[in-house]
């Protein structure tokens, strides 16, 4: 499933946006969705890539309850992105790097295993971490270099 959402990050280095990728399964482990950072792209804050690819999953499905599916991401979700996920319901987040600045899954906030929320999501950490992270940092440095 990680392998998946590293090749759609990087497809959002085209457009100059940060390599972050996700990608939806069903129960069944099938492909639903996939998507990838679009904010310079679209000059949109909220179209990050677990946005993108919920909407994707929704529309496909014909459903906004994700109820039984699992979203594979390489970055921690932030506070926008965990909150769209609780509220599709995804059953399970896995992830990549952790976002030691804005991560909401554990590193900063804790949303989705919040004791007081409605609804509660099992989260996996750390999947293919080295690789997730070594994508973003080198995006970042190269970023860095032309400035």
């Amino acid at each position: 499933m990680m392998r998946v959402a590293l090749n759609e990050a990087r497809k959002a280095v085209a457009s100059g946006d940060i390599p972050v990728g996700a990608a939806i399964f069903n129960a069944d482990g099938e492909l639903i969705a996939v998507g990838h950072n679009e904010r310079e792209l679209h000059n949109d804050p909220t179209s990050h890539a677990e946005i993108v690819v919920i909407r994707k999953a929704a529309e496909k499905l014909g459903d906004w309850h994700l109820t039984d599916h699992t979203l594979a991401v390489t970055l921690e979700p932030c506070v926008m992105c965990a909150g769209a996920i609780a509220q599709s319901r995804l059953q399970t987040v896995v992830f990549g790097a952790w976002d030691e600045k804005a991560g909401a899954v554990g590193s900063v906030w804790e949303l989705l295993r919040d004791p007081r929320s409605t609804f509660r999501t099992e989260v996996r950490t750390g999947v293919l971490s080295e690789e997730c992270s070594e994508l973003i940092t080198s995006f970042i440095q190269e970023v860095r270099k032309k400035d």
